[in-house]
């Protein structure tokens, strides 16, 4: 208001001069006995209105950069529509899906009009992996992006910005995630979880900008996705395949990535339900509880059965073949309490060999099935041992989780051999169900304040250095005591510390919101 100030005393004076000028003519007219002349009235200006500068939109995670503006800002008004620019067909679902959660139009052509929010791609490499512009201006909203999940986060913001703050500030927003892999971890074979609960994560994580589902399907106490070239070791609860392929069509569509699990050579009971024969005893005859016999050439040709099966299920670029917890090297002398393992390492690895050997063949030998599959194979981080005649293969991506169990070294030691890593440190990220081990229920706000990608190992961070090499990280839920929870339960308990690994995966630093700011944030999104 006080910009127009200036204007409105100049008009002012500018009218006091016209009025003496006026009178001074009129006076010498109505000496001369001519009649007077109506003067036309000086219209008085409206003040511009002006606004102050934007501020960034309350959105979770947090947009990495706004470029403030002066403006109104855009909500859904009457008429307002979703527009999908020409040459952008692609996002015909992502327009729809807003459209749809904002109560908007749709139209998949045609320009944008004051009111308008237009989607649209950007020209092939103008921008990284899944970023996107944000640009609010003249009464209608712009979101671009060099590929279709970059749009689809914009579109997310958007939401979250009205359904916050009522409105999307007038300016620019310009955003990309720091890591890749973000996500969410199930265990779904201790624990079934119907499909219409994972589909509501898949829901929840696309809303904070999460890409990666893993299933842990097959452990000990089930195996939970129908399988047809080994109908015999599933469980009575399980997942069919129209269900499973329900839940991927989803995740497609909300571009999130479903990484499925078979964990070998450990966590394999429900498949020995089935095939007892196949269970690894020691040299008194005493079975080892989840372990398979390695030695046993059948052993092989059940799980690869079933590992190329489900990468023919599941499309996505993942495979994890696990590697965690194999029991024969648990105890203190493996070749003593397990020689047909030990013969059978210096059958193929030679007379140096050991039962470490073997177990990191039988990895390397699992991760050679699902790339032929065209599949980047996934292992946990104590599957992968130090010395040895062999080495895991080095295009593993190792998903670090314990420093604790018997073969897990510090991660320093897997990053300065160059690996890339996935970060599940069971001190922040894993939900285990019943807290059994020493384990408790991970909080948001623990993760929000204390945890980094780089924190991989207890409290500590690695160095910075190797920051490049950390692809991302995951939330983990396990059901180690399967009754503890109910699923509603477990959605509940996880709610805020999946909001704190989406804030802390997507923008570097310190977080600009306490955490009490951040947590009344989470509860007015919803």
């Amino acid at each position: 208001m006080r910009r127009s100030a200036p204007a409105v005393a100049a008009v002012a004076a500018l009218s006091a001069v016209v009025s003496c000028s006026a009178g001074g003519s009129a006076g010498a007219e109505r000496a001369q006995g001519t009649p007077r002349a109506e003067a036309a009235p000086t219209p008085t200006p409206s003040p511009t209105k002006t606004y102050p500068l934007s501020t960034a939109p309350r959105t979770i995670p947090s947009v990495r950069a706004h470029e403030a503006a002066r403006g109104p800002g855009w909500r859904p008004v009457a008429g307002s529509a979703v527009v999908v620019a020409k040459g952008s067909e692609a996002l015909a679902d992502e327009g729809r899906l807003l459209a749809g959660e904002l109560k908007t139009g749709f139209r998949n052509s045609g320009p944008a009009r004051a009111g308008d929010i237009e989607v649209a791609l950007g020209p092939a490499g103008g921008g990284a992996p899944e970023s996107y512009t944000l640009t609010t201006r003249d009464g209608r909203v712009r979101i671009t992006g060099p590929d279709e999940a970059g749009v689809f986060y914009g579109t997310r913001s958007l939401k979250q910005a009205v359904r916050s703050g009522g409105t999307m500030p007038e300016g620019v927003v310009r955003d990309r995630p720091d890591r890749p892999q973000r996500g969410l971890n199930v265990d779904i074979a201790r624990k079934h979880f119907t499909p219409g609960w994972i589909e509501a994560r898949l829901r929840e994580m696309a809303d904070l900008k999460l890409n990666v589902l893993g299933l842990h399907f097959s452990d000990d106490q089930g195996f939970r996705i129908a399988s047809d070239s080994h109908p015999e070791v599933v469980s009575r609860e399980h997942l069919s395949k129209a269900e499973v392929r329900r839940i991927l069509a989803l995740a497609r569509s909300l571009h999130i990535t479903v990484v499925p699990e078979i964990d070998s050579p450990g966590h394999l009971g429900a498949v020995m339900k089935a095939h007892p024969r196949l269970q690894l005893r020691n040299v008194n005859g005493v079975p080892r509880q989840g372990a398979i016999d390695i030695s046993d050439p059948e052993s092989a040709r059940i799980v690869d059965d079933l590992l190329r099966e489900y990468a023919q299920l599941f499309p996505g670029r993942w495979f994890h073949v696990g590697a965690d917890e194999y029991q024969a090297l648990t105890v203190r002398d493996p070749q003593a309490s397990y020689p047909q393992l030990a013969r059978a390492a210096e059958r193929k690895y030679g007379p140096n060999s050991t039962v470490q050997d073997l177990a990191t063949g039988w990895l390397n030998d699992r991760a050679a099935v699902v790339r032929a599959a065209q599949k980047q194979p996934k292992a946990w981080n104590d599957g992968f041992f130090r010395g040895g005649v062999v080495s895991p293969d080095k295009d593993i991506e190792v998903e670090y989780w314990t420093g604790k169990e018997n073969g897990a070294r510090p991660p320093a030691e897997y990053l300065a051999e160059g690996r890339k890593v996935v970060n599940l440190n069971d001190e922040y990220l894993y939900y285990v169900l019943g807290e059994p081990n020493e384990f408790t229920y991970p909080t948001g706000r623990r993760i929000y304040e204390q945890w980094t990608p780089l924190v991989l190992r207890g409290t500590t961070p690695v160095p910075e250095r190797y920051s490049g090499q950390i692809l991302g990280g995951r939330l983990a839920i396990w059901g180690d005591l399967a009754q503890a929870q109910t699923q509603d339960q477990v959605a509940a308990g996880i709610r805020m510390p999946l909001r704190a690994v989406s804030q802390k995966l997507w923008t570097p630093g310190q977080p600009a919101l306490s955490w009490a700011e951040f947590n009344a944030l989470a509860d007015r999104l919803g």
